[in-house]
């Protein structure tokens, strides 16, 4: 599966890779869905009543929005999840690993086990869901045992068995023993008591990535900068992300700290934007990037899958940053918003022109065979 995994078009990490390095840049654990998206739909439907949308898309979801943007962005990305015996089962592990190449040598089939399934509908530029599933067959430690050497590993604080163990070592432990760097993020809490002792989970992490509601709420901050400033006294990298108003990252590590705003797009569907800016955060932290550029880069992925419909879908590759690239530079505007945009992402010309014509872009991924959305 490694050696699949190693023909990729385009290797943004390959002049740091040496002999005895991992195999794996980035490991992840969590519930893969089958995720069905419609979209177009003027209202959502009434009881007994029937409406027809404009467009739909199957693909995995859930935590293969953060594998395939990961692995999007040109890194090795090895995902462990519990996968059903079904129909759905067998698309999603067939997607994951034949068309977007994700190592799943970590991940099971489990007999009678019916996969989680979301259907999420998109109207007026929201978006409505229901979901079903049970829980997984095993936890990830007993799915993962000992795992493999990985650059980085991606888990979220208080899901499933947590990151810290109470009396064995966790398999986010356990790399982070042989040399992984630990990324963690942290769901909503609907109980609303956002215990503090979840941010203890923080000792074994290398970055935090909460948005801003959930940063203010754990730290019991009043505004997301006290918030930055509170988390980045608990992990190195402490990066919070505030929607239209932007990102703002504290590095310890390096001594930087930065602020980007949000660009200006039309958002549709914000499914699985997170999770791409999550990737591209690891993505430059791996690569060495200065901080700045590495929330910059970040806000211009999210902000490109925030334009299409349906999580893993919409998550942007190489040849789509190289588009919009070339398409910022070839336009004459010379407001002050767009020469700002020029001299933020200047960056990019020491990346894109090293960019395969033709490398991944949405509209020739193949997940996209099995959508009917436009513009995807």
């Amino acid at each position: 599966m490694l050696a699949r995994m190693a023909d990729q078009v385009f290797d943004p990490l390959a002049s740091l890779r040496a002999p005895g390095d991992p195999d794996i840049d980035v490991l992840v654990w969590g519930t893969v869905f089958l995720d069905i998206i419609f979209t177009g739909l003027k209202r959502l439907p009434e009881g007994g009543e029937e409406v027809w949308a404009d467009g739909m898309g199957s693909c995995p979801g859930g935590i293969a929005n953060l594998a395939v943007a990961a692995r999007r962005l040109g890194l090795r990305t090895s995902l462990a999840a519990a996968f059903g015996d079904d129909a759905y089962g067998d698309f999603c592990w067939e997607t994951l690993e034949a068309f977007e190449h994700i190592d799943l040598s970590r991940s099971r089939r489990f007999e009678g086990w019916h996969s989680p399934v979301t259907i999420s509908m998109a109207v007026d530029r929201d978006r409505g869901m229901v979901s079903h599933g049970h829980p997984a067959p095993v936890g990830a430690t007993e799915l993962i045992g000992r795992p493999p050497r990985a650059r980085a590993v991606m888990a979220s604080l208080g899901e499933g068995e947590g990151v810290i163990g109470r009396d064995e070592p966790t398999w986010v432990q356990l790399a982070r023993d042989e040399g992984a760097l630990v990324f963690a993020d942290v769901g909503w809490d609907p109980t609303g008591t956002w215990p503090r002792e979840v941010l203890d989970q923080l000792e074994v992490c290398h970055g935090f990535l909460p948005n801003a509601g959930e940063a203010m709420a754990y730290t019991r901050s009043a505004t997301p900068t006290e918030a930055l400033y509170a988390l980045a006294d608990l992990v190195p990298l402490a990066v919070v992300t505030n929607g239209e108003n932007g990102a703002m990252a504290i590095d310890s590590s390096t001594g930087e700290e930065a602020v980007v705003p949000a660009l200006r797009v039309n958002a549709l569907d914000p499914t699985g934007a997170g999770d791409v800016f999550g990737a591209s955060i690891v993505l430059g932290t791996i690569a060495g990037w200065p901080l700045q550029q590495r929330l910059a880069f970040a806000a211009l992925c999210s902000s490109l899958a925030v334009q299409q419909f349906g999580g893993s879908l919409a998550a942007p590759g190489w040849g789509d940053l190289a588009d919009w690239w070339a398409q910022q530079k070839a336009r004459t505007d010379s407001s002050s918003y767009h020469r700002s945009l020029l001299r933020r992402y200047a960056f990019l010309d020491d990346l894109v022109p090293n960019v395969p014509l033709g490398v991944g872009r949405r509209a020739s991924a193949t997940i996209a065979r099995h959508a009917d959305i436009a513009g995807t």
